[in-house]
């Protein structure tokens, strides 16, 4: 298994190249804010051909570079339909009024070939199994993308903005939604192995065994708490 992974941009967003091995085909995740010449250079380092690209949600700082990166190599990017409005308004998505700046010059819109993704969907993509997991909570459509154990590999969780080291995602932007999130918490993370590793949409990997046991929000659903507030800062965008 091959992963290579960089923060981009001005929210330091992570994005991910994921592969069998160097040399074979793999999937873009999150190519977001001037994230384009960090993936021509990943995937020449590791001789990659790209199939797709696929969305964990729709905030620009994880979709900003999907027109590029798809254009360039004539793959479709996929995405969940509560969120595919997001790529052509993004403004909207942030709560801003159609004309305000928004970091300057930006390429919006949606590629060529938009495919829709759906909650215990398999994408069966470059030799891998993404198994698809809607989380909405930070966005109406957020996702997570799931790769199973495989030798020598532990299983995978591709958060997104769902859950971070120590953290997790802000649900104060439109469409976020604290019970949301929280049911998404227990629904998707607390039934993973503790040996899931967790690559997020920002900051540092972790595992779920890590943020079971040190996560206040995990914590928080893990202990069945209604309450809506923890003890930790929330990121992302």
């Amino acid at each position: 298994m091959l992963i290579a992974g960089f923060p981009a941009g001005a929210w330091g967003t992570n994005c991910y190249l994921v592969a069998p091995a160097a040399g074979e085909e793999c999937v873009i995740i999150d190519p977001g804010h001037q994230a384009a010449p960090g993936v021509e250079e990943a995937l020449k380092k590791h001789r990659l051909k790209p199939v797709a690209v696929v969305l964990t949600h729709g905030h620009i700082d994880h979709v900003a570079s999907v027109v590029p990166v798809c254009g360039a190599h004539d793959v479709p990017a996929w995405i969940h339909p509560a969120d595919r409005y997001m790529m052509s308004d993004p403004e909207k998505a942030l709560g801003r009024s159609i004309g305000m700046p928004l970091m300057g010059e930006l390429t919006v819109g949606e590629p060529d070939d938009v495919r829709e993704l759906a909650d215990g969907a398999t994408l069966r993509l470059a030799g891998l199994e993404l198994t698809v997991s809607h989380a909405p909570g930070h966005t109406k459509g957020s996702v997570t993308f799931g790769l199973p154990e495989a030798a020598d590999v532990p299983p995978i969780l591709f958060s997104g903005d769902l859950l971070f080291a120590g953290s997790i995602g802000r649900t104060d932007l439109p469409g976020g939604d604290m019970a949301e999130m929280l049911d998404s918490l227990a629904r998707v993370c607390l039934p993973l192995d503790d040996s899931t590793v967790v690559l997020s949409g920002h900051g540092p990997q972790t595992t779920i065994g890590r943020e079971r046991a040190t996560n206040p929000y995990l914590q928080q659903v893990a202990a069945g708490q209604g309450a809506r507030q923890a003890g930790a800062p929330r990121r992302g965008m």
